[in-house]
């Protein structure tokens, strides 16, 4: 009998959404996870940071890179800030 795990490596996706004319950001979303409930604040915001090093690896546009960049860079200082 063959054994094998569908969890995906990633837990988490990241997008950007927007209007190009107006204020685009970047959304989350969880990819289903066996362990997902035990995820606390900085496990949660490092996903998001692997997801948006993925998210800017993939994109060519620069003004969505200048907003991952930006996502980047906040995610970082908060999780900089957390006890």
């Amino acid at each position: 009998m063959n054994v094998t795990s569908s969890e995906d490596s990633f837990e988490m996706i990241a997008k950007t959404c927007g209007c190009e004319g107006g204020n685009k950001k970047v959304t989350y979303s969880f990819i289903d996870t066996y362990h997902g409930l035990c995820k606390d604040k900085k496990d949660i915001m490092l996903s998001e940071i692997e997801a948006c090093e993925r998210l800017k690896n993939d994109t060519r546009n620069e003004i969505d890179r200048s907003v991952i960049e930006t996502e980047i860079a906040e995610l970082k200082l908060t999780l900089d800030l957390l006890p």
